[in-house]
């Protein structure tokens, strides 16, 4: 077993009721900690499970079950350059490269505030990219890629999101089996 952290984001049950958080321990979300921010429940989980599918099912049906609706799972999908930096233990200035095409090619676009100066991409689609590109660990594709595929069924309504989810997630796996291709060397790198 492992331990997974996420948070799901809900609404519904009232904050104000002396049952609140009980309704949520009772529920099966005891490896969670329950509060209300900015307008939404927030469960913030570190739960253990075989996988981080298996931990995103299990905690969106504990949430679920308490009459709450369950909006999405964070970490945020879109990120910035920032974002990116941090996630990947890279530097702003190397995700700026990738980017602008300055090193790598055909990096994702940006989803997001695309005519701002700080636009948002997809993390599960720089995640891939990275990974593709020998700079980011299967697991934290992985991680991407079903917070992003659960985040999507779940935008849609899906009501078996077990099934679908399953599905979804192998397919971004399958594209994984051939492994990460060698970083490129900088051209100011010495050969040895």
């Amino acid at each position: 077993m492992e331990t997974f952290e996420f948070t799901l984001i809900a609404s519904g049950p009232d904050p104000e009721a002396e049952d609140f958080e009980q309704r949520f321990f009772e529920a099966g979300c005891g490896d969670a900690t329950v509060s209300f921010q900015k307008g939404h429940i927030l469960v913030d989980f570190a739960r253990e499970a075989p996988t981080l599918q298996e931990a995103v099912l299990s905690a969106v049906e504990n949430v679920q079950s308490t009459g709450a609706v369950v909006r999405r799972l964070e970490p945020d999908p879109l990120v910035s350059l920032s974002d990116m930096a941090a996630r990947s233990k890279m530097s702003r200035a190397a995700m700026t490269h990738y980017f602008k095409g300055l090193r790598g090619r055909d990096f994702p676009a940006p989803k997001a505030r695309i005519t701002t100066e700080s636009p948002l991409w997809d993390w599960a689609d720089v995640s891939l990219w990275l990974y593709a590109n020998g700079r980011l660990s299967q697991e934290i594709v992985t991680f991407a890629a079903v917070l992003s595929s659960a985040n999507h069924l779940i935008s849609r309504g899906e009501t078996d999101l077990r099934s679908q989810l399953g599905r979804r997630v192998e397919d971004v796996m399958s594209g994984l089996q051939n492994g990460p291709v060698a970083p490129a060397r900088s051209k100011r790198q010495k050969v040895p």
